[in-house]
């Protein structure tokens, strides 16, 4: 009985992420990703310290 039960909520799932997907203005989660990653990239660029030149060996 437990997969079935489990099995029925997962397809559930599904059948409402369709419905929302396509009747709805859902973002778009990859894109949203990489800009928060090219952002974050950027950050740490702008405030990294500098290194001491005794760090090149």
């Amino acid at each position: 009985m437990g997969i079935l039960k489990s099995s029925f909520s997962f397809l559930t799932g599904i059948a409402c992420g369709i419905y929302v997907a396509q009747n709805y203005n859902v973002p778009n989660v990859k894109k949203l990703a990489s800009t928060a990653i090219f952002m974050a990239n950027l950050f740490e660029e702008r405030y990294r310290k500098p290194k001491k030149p005794d760090d090149d060996d």
